[in-house]
């Protein structure tokens, strides 16, 4: 399957591209405390149980992953489907103007890849995968064991952001809102808009169709397009 041209081009993201003042406090939340990341590792290797260890990947992991998968195989998700519905005022936003987080819903489907842990040095990479997906106490929340199924037939993986959520920050906006916020937001790392076209190319390269992220990422460039008094 052919990779699409995407209507939000490098062009248009490097309009709204920049980095923000680092918002730290912004949630308002205790951190996981440093010690801490280590036995969340270990006690999530315990409970994967024996054999292969996978992680599932449906945004940024799988453009930016935390380790060396010894695996990778594509797989769907049954039940959950992806959804910017993180209210962000830090990261990739500011409390002035706010961004969008992607994470995973109920209902529909969600394909993406799985990736297998190293056997060597697994405690390690599932530290790793931690401090790279979660900061919070409350996130921990989000993190739980899902059944995936890939050619071979269903296996458990690991997924981070999917619900239950901290009401505060989630949010179920109309389409048209997430791409008004998409187009405008950034932060300390960079722009949502950034995050948005990385993902949606990395699927496309992967064969992988998410219609939503599709349409979204139209809007998100139409929107761009229309702002007045951004950099060209």
């Amino acid at each position: 399957m052919a990779a699409r041209a995407l209507h939000l081009t490098e062009a248009l993201v490097a309009r709204v591209e920049r980095q923000e003042a680092e918002h730290p406090g912004a949630r308002g939340l205790p951190y996981i405390a440093e010690e801490a990341f280590a036995r969340h590792a270990q006690r999530l290797l315990a409970e994967a149980g024996e054999g292969p260890v996978w992680t599932f990947a449906y945004g940024s992991l799988i453009w930016k992953p935390a380790f060396k998968a010894a695996e990778a195989v594509p797989c769907t998700l049954h039940g959950w489907r992806r959804s910017f519905c993180i209210h962000l005022e830090s990261w990739r936003g500011t409390p002035e103007e706010p961004g969008l987080m992607l994470a995973l819903a109920r209902g529909g489907s969600c394909r993406g890849m799985a990736y297998r842990l190293p056997e060597t040095g697994r405690a390690a990479a599932m530290e790793a995968l931690l401090r790279r997906e979660i900061g919070y106490e409350v996130d921990l929340a989000s993190v739980r064991w899902l059944t995936v199924r890939g050619e071979a037939g269903p296996f458990r993986a690991l997924v981070f952001y999917a619900a239950p959520l901290d009401g505060a920050i989630q949010v179920d906006l109309p389409l048209a809102e997430q791409a008004r916020r998409i187009a405008r937001a950034a932060g300390h790392v960079g722009s949502c808009a950034a995050y948005l076209r990385n993902t949606v190319q990395h699927l496309e390269e992967l064969g992988i169709r998410d219609r939503y992220l599709w349409q979204l990422q139209r809007m998100v460039a139409e929107e761009i397009a229309s702002l007045q008094g951004w950099p060209v």
